[in-house]
């Protein structure tokens, strides 16, 4: 009798200690569900670090015919490129004294090019421009104002590379047999600034503790900037945006680079995943639905972005 009531009290006891570690189990993961709640919570400040796609739509704004003072496109005649590399490099009479530059540049690989043996005109202009990959950064904010809901201010910014080729034809050379050897293909690039600010709204689909799905989307405003366009002829590089204003040089006037503010939308779809309960990492695909207010009456068109965005909770 003694032995069965000790087993009993032993049992009993055993039992007692089970649902007390049952509840202090359910105790403490209430408590860290709760911190971790509390801590997505509240006003999260971020880096964005990513590539950005630009349309090529307004990449014939740097094929060479350049803006008037006013901004008005360029004819021929007036464009960078003819005022450039006919009439200032080219040894034309409006610039007295000075050498044919474009002859002597594409004399390089041992020919034999004079003032008289090269022609450039509005058929040899560029008409393939296109925009480079190039990279995106900014500050992102947001505030959470649950554990799925959020509130974005972005702003990034990208440096944006444009490139196509032009041609200059040359006479034939006594040494060479190929009529296409008369038709030299050369470099143009151009470089673009833009600033893109963003608000909108996120949420977070799905109740995984490290890896869920995002969605967001919102308002974008784009400002861009005209920045610069080159031309490379081996080895001798002429800014086309530059221009003299002495009595020894002629000058084709100012040069005024358009800048503007575009709008339109953004949305993004990717990854949330839970680093700790301070630290947030979003693997992003942004693609922006915007206007390039760099030329007149711009349409809007897709861009595309892709990403990462690391958040800090304050």
């Amino acid at each position: 009798m003694k032995k069965l009531a000790i087993i009993k009290t032993c049992v009993l006891l055993l039992i007692m200690v089970c649902v007390f570690n049952i509840r202090a189990q359910e105790t403490d993961e209430d408590v860290n569900s709760l911190v971790n709640n509390q801590n997505k919570k509240g006003f999260h400040i971020g880096l964005y670090v990513g590539s950005y796609f630009a349309n090529k739509y307004t990449a014939n704004l740097y094929d060479g015919y350049g803006f008037d003072i006013d901004g008005n496109r360029n004819n021929f005649e007036n464009s960078f490129m003819n005022q450039k590399i006919v009439y200032q490099y080219g040894g034309n009479a409006s610039y007295s004294g000075l050498p044919d530059q474009i002859a002597q540049a594409l004399s390089i690989g041992g020919l034999n090019i004079n003032h008289t043996d090269w022609t450039f005109s509005e058929s040899d202009m560029p008409t393939n421009m296109r925009y480079t990959p190039a990279f995106l950064i900014g500050l992102n904010t947001r505030y959470a104002v649950d554990t799925k809901n959020a509130i974005l201010i972005n702003v990034n910014a990208a440096k944006l590379t444009i490139t196509g080729n032009f041609t200059i034809v040359t006479n034939q050379q006594s040494q060479s047999s190929q009529i296409n050897d008369r038709i030299k293909t050369f470099a143009i690039r151009g470089g673009e600034q833009r600033l893109l600010m963003q608000f909108g709204y996120q949420h977070i689909f799905g109740d995984n503790e490290k890896i869920n799905f995002i969605a967001e989307a919102g308002l974008n405003v784009t400002l861009a900037k005209f920045d610069k366009n080159e031309v490379l002829i081996n080895s001798l590089k002429i800014d086309l945006i530059s221009y003299n204003n002495t009595a020894y040089y002629a000058t084709t006037g100012p040069v005024k680079k358009p800048i503007g503010f575009g709008y339109g939308l953004f949305g993004g779809v990717g990854a949330n995943i839970t680093m700790s309960p301070k630290w947030t990492i979003q693997l992003l695909y942004n693609p922006t639905y915007e206007n390039i207010r760099i030329v007149a009456n711009p349409k809007l068109k897709l861009q595309n972005s892709i990403g990462l965005r690391a958040y800090y909770m304050l």
